[in-house]
């Protein structure tokens, strides 16, 4: 299937690892021009260079998301070297501490720079007009609670309205928006990767009670990602997407 991505311009925030990485890598693959940010200078260096070692055309930046002056100049900066067609709120700071030092990162970095991102994104995204779209990476943990108590879920949860209102809102000028729940991702060196690792029984129970029996990868979230943003879903806007086999009993009316 030709999702017609060829050419076109990407941002992605958070590329540079697990699921940010493989929307990177899917988006790459469909021919597209994309450009990411990361905190690391290091890790988005050699990412960008592995990238273009392959002739993708990619280009990294490392900025932290909080930083509204620096987000909105990179955001501007790859707009302003072509324009914008499709942008990717993937950051996150994972926070699954129930303290208060895990409340405001997880508030100032999932909650506030996304929201600030969309805003600095819109613009151009709206200038580009029919075809482009904005996606946030969201998660399970927000239409169904397992677990103790943390931030990460909460905060997400309180996406999910902003990207129907904005769905709405673009609708006329020709720009979707969606939002991608992944459910457990599996992948090493992650969290589910070091408790598979260490053989913790919260990695058993949650395996367990995914009907596929097993958890998900990057790559299948990414594939999820690049197909809402690809001409074959050009009637789709609004949704919660939920990529996790099966594991939330709720119906998802």
């Amino acid at each position: 299937m030709d999702l017609g991505l060829k050419g076109k311009r990407v941002l992605v925030t958070g590329g540079t690892k697990s699921i940010g990485r493989a929307i990177v890598d899917a988006f790459v693959a469909e021919g597209a021009i994309v450009g990411f940010c990361a905190r690391e200078p290091k890790l988005v260096k050699e990412r960008e260079q592995a990238w273009r070692s392959s002739q993708a055309r990619v280009s990294g930046t490392a900025l932290d998301v909080t930083d509204d002056a620096a987000l909105k100049k990179w955001i501007d900066g790859f707009a302003g070297d072509g324009g914008l067609n499709h942008f990717v709120a993937n950051v996150s700071a994972l926070g699954i501490e129930d303290t208060e030092a895990s409340w405001r990162s997880s508030i100032e970095v999932d909650l506030v720079a996304t929201v600030n991102a969309l805003r600095h994104a819109r613009p151009h995204l709206e200038k580009q007009g029919n075809g482009a779209t904005l996606t946030v990476i969201g998660t399970v943990s927000l239409v169904e609670v397992a677990g103790p108590t943390q931030p990460y879920r909460s905060v997400k949860a309180a996406l999910v309205p902003l990207v129907k209102s904005l769905a709405i809102d673009m609708a006329s000028k020709g720009v979707r928006a969606n939002m991608v729940s992944p459910g457990t991702i599996l992948e090493d060196g992650n969290v589910w990767g070091r408790q598979r690792d260490a053989g913790a029984e919260r990695y058993k129970r949650m395996l367990a009670r995914n009907p596929t029996g097993r958890m998900g990868t990057p790559q299948e979230v990414a594939s999820a990602v690049v197909f809402l943003a690809g001409a074959p879903a050009s009637f789709v806007s609004g949704v919660n997407f939920i990529v996790d086999g099966a594991l939330t009993a709720r119906v998802q009316y």
